[in-house]
């Protein structure tokens, strides 16, 4: 099979734990682009905490795409056009609001290039470290009056699966619910995910199903996983996300993404 598109979670996948990329996965990525194979970053980041990566690729010089928002911007990283874009109203943000008051769980959410919180903690001072936007304490209900991206719930984990099935339940299909992280339990309009964005991007760049490999480690990225003619969990994923893939490569800390790339892309082993 000749894959044509390879499409990349960030963080704990293409990303080791610093935030940084090995020279071997650049240079594999650089080579596969040079090949004219597209590439692709899918990742709950916003738009603004994935430029970075998407820089350091070049992706503008091959007319690639960025997934952001857990696939709610569809971006040409070329043009910087936005072909795609999903939002939540204020009232199901306020909702969401209510919710994680009466489940006692934190909560955020992005406006503009700010992360919005109505309470200092410490998960959302994490994703502020991640995306490198800065966290604005504010009124929720107040502050939040348009529409916005997502809404994160963030908690213990432990405790989070618990509230992730009671409100999978509560809302039953009518919204798009997912944990990126752990501690991180993300809401979107119902049916975005990467999976049904990645399909909306084939479709207009011509490339089939079974050409595109797809690399995740997290429940954000089954959706993208399962979709993809080549899905792919890094071998620091839980095993649930590992039982749904068709191969299992290394992990984020071990050039897994590189390996990937090498034998089904490139066609080589690097020792």
């Amino acid at each position: 099979m000749t894959y044509k598109m390879i499409v990349l979670d960030l963080d704990d996948t293409l990303l080791r734990d610093d935030h940084s990329m090995s020279e071997r996965t650049i240079t594999a990525l650089m080579e596969a682009q040079q090949q004219g194979v597209k590439v692709v970053l899918a990742s709950g980041r916003p738009t603004y905490g994935m430029n970075p990566v998407a820089e350091q690729l070049k992706l503008h010089e091959y007319g690639s795409f960025i997934l952001s928002y857990n696939g709610a911007n569809i971006i040409d990283y070329e043009t910087k056009e936005v072909q795609f874009s999903s939002a939540l109203n204020p009232d199901v943000a306020h909702r969401l609001y209510e919710l994680s008051k009466r489940e006692n769980v934190f909560i955020h959410t992005y406006i503009g290039d700010e992360i919005i919180t109505e309470t200092e903690n410490e998960y959302t001072t994490i994703e502020g470290n991640i995306t490198g936007l800065p966290v604005k304490v504010a009124p929720f209900i107040e502050t939040v009056q348009e529409p916005v991206v997502k809404v994160l719930m963030c908690e213990d984990p432990e405790k989070l699966v618990k509230v992730e099935k009671i409100l999978k339940e509560e809302f039953a299909g009518a919204l798009s619910i997912m944990r990126s992280k752990p501690y991180f339990l993300e809401f979107l309009e119902p049916g975005v995910t990467k999976g049904s964005s990645l399909q909306s991007l084939i479709e207009t760049l011509g490339i089939k199903q079974e050409e595109v490999i797809a690399m995740g480690d997290s429940y954000n990225d089954e959706a993208m996983i399962r979709f993809a003619g080549l899905g792919v969990a890094m071998g620091n994923a839980p095993d649930d996300i590992k039982a749904i893939a068709d191969h299992v490569t290394d992990t984020n800390m071990n050039d897994g993404v590189a390996k990937v790339i090498e034998e089904f892309v490139l066609s080589k082993t690097n020792v």
